[in-house]
């Protein structure tokens, strides 16, 4: 089965490497997709799975404050972490980090080979090793990337996470092949 021209390794990306239109206002820092990574990921032929945006889900485009772009940034994520640990907001972050957990599953068992996950560093929601909290960018994980850590661990899958910030494109570009060369 799959004896095709596909490549058999794939990659979990934030929404927003993707589609920098999706994020909170006052945040994006590419009109479209964060180019340095996405040049990187298509000269390797990895193939790249899109991963839902817990936040656009949950709040809206808007993330629930048509004024958001006013606030300093960890002001507003701030205000966004603490709206996505609602309980309305958990349970469709948690059924998220499920589907994602299925999809992985799926490769799998089909025999493709998962390079990781990457995430957005500051991220309320998809921080790996900074977020937002207090008002501040903190060390530690958004909401969405600990939920989905958790159901990892639940399902005995060790995957590599990274996180990187699109307004550090060398840092991240590294971050991206430290995460294909350790796979």
């Amino acid at each position: 089965m799959f004896t095709d021209a596909r490549g058999k390794t794939v990659v979990f990306v934030a929404h927003c490497i993707l589609n920098q239109n999706s994020i909170s206002d006052g945040t994006a820092v590419y009109p479209g997709f964060i180019q340095e990574i996405m040049e990187v990921l298509c000269t390797t032929h990895v193939g790249i799975v899109q991963m839902p945006c817990p936040e656009f889900l949950c709040l809206g485009l808007d993330r629930g404050n048509i004024d958001g772009s006013t606030s300093p940034v960890v002001e507003e994520n701030t205000r966004i972490r603490e709206t996505m640990g609602r309980r309305f907001a958990a349970r469709k972050i948690e059924q998220l980090a499920q589907d994602l957990v299925f999809q992985i599953s799926e490769y799998r068992k089909y025999g493709f080979h998962i390079l990781g996950i990457v995430g957005i560093n500051r991220s309320p929601s998809c921080g790996v090793d900074t977020t937002s909290k207090n008002n501040r960018e903190i060390g530690g994980e958004g909401v969405f990337i600990e939920i989905l850590r958790k159901e990892l661990q639940k399902n005995r899958m060790d995957i590599d996470i990274v996180g990187i910030k699109p307004s550090e494109p060398g840092k991240a570009v590294k971050a991206i092949r430290t995460l294909m060369d350790a796979n």
